[in-house]
């Protein structure tokens, strides 16, 4: 087969994928008459998958197949979508415009464009673990800056809003990692510590809460009214950290502050709820607005 996958081997194996249960079993007696030492590998290959239909039919499922999952995806996609909106699809084979960056966990549960309705082309998003914000370092973490500069300087986003969620396991992890700082994973918690000013501040005021309590706390710090005092300075704090994070770069520091172009925007989902909190980032902490 060649390497770039245009070989007619591929292109039939492609054409039996898609293709009926006749043609496929066809497909396999024409291939066992002309090499009849497959055959005992045919063998075992059949029973197998007879074996895992069986044990799927008693169990009353069907196996899950990820191809056939995908096709049928994309076809309602071009279907209910891409073709019943040719002139929206005709401006976006010109060019992007989006007024919004968003940063989003990569949790499945949390799809920013699903959660926040938005359309194609109108937001450049970024996910990774908890939704996080590295500080601008020329030589770590240069994906995230990567992003960032490609927005704010070439897309001219007019906002960027960093979105945190409930039962985030991101946050567990950072309010789980001990003080001592040793860590048991190769990369999870050595990006998590991004945010280890949210789990400090968290874990002083408000130590008198249960673990899963401070790890909502620090999703958005938004504090109990026992320590409502901490309430109006600390709000949001991980999400905040992370908005703290993008003024360290100079070209959003330029946007918001010189140009005031650009507006950082926080955020916090909460899907066991389904609600949805925003805030502004104006060098304070504004009142969130619940929705």
């Amino acid at each position: 087969m060649d390497n770039d996958g245009c070989s007619p081997g591929w292109q039939q194996k492609k054409e039996m994928a898609g293709g009926s249960y006749e043609e496929a079993i066809a497909a396999l007696t024409k291939l066992i008459s002309e090499k009849a030492d497959l055959s005992g590998v045919a063998a075992a290959k059949i029973k197998q998958l007879t074996a895992e239909l069986e044990t799927a039919t008693a169990n009353g499922s069907t196996p899950f197949n990820p191809d056939e999952r995908i096709r049928t995806g994309f076809a309602h996609f071009k279907n209910e979508k891409f073709q019943k909106n040719p002139e929206l699809y005709g401006e976006l084979a010109k060019g992007q415009s989006p007024k919004f960056m968003v940063f989003a966990c990569s949790d499945s549960r949390v799809c920013p464009s699903h959660i926040l309705d938005f359309n194609p082309g109108e937001a450049f998003v970024v996910r990774n673990i908890a939704n996080m914000v590295p500080p601008y370092d020329k030589t770590k973490y240069s994906g995230t800056g990567a992003a960032i500069e490609y927005a704010v300087v070439h897309l001219k986003v007019e906002n960027i809003v960093v979105i945190g969620h409930s039962c985030c396991g991101g946050i567990k992890g950072l309010m789980s990692i001990p003080d001592d700082g040793t860590t048991a994973s190769e990369f999870i918690e050595h990006w998590v510590q991004i945010c280890t000013p949210a789990k400090s501040k968290v874990k002083t005021e408000a130590s008198t809460l249960e673990f899963s309590e401070q790890c909502t706390n620090c999703e958005k710090a938004i504090m109990p009214s026992r320590i409502e005092v901490f309430f109006l300075t600390a709000m949001q704090e991980a999400v905040n950290v992370s908005l703290g994070n993008l003024l360290t770069y100079p070209f959003v520091r330029d946007a918001v502050v010189k140009k005031k172009t650009l507006a950082l925007k926080g955020a916090h989902y909460n899907f066991v709820k389904g609600t949805f909190e925003l805030w502004d980032l104006d060098f304070k902490i504004s009142n969130s607005v619940s929705v």
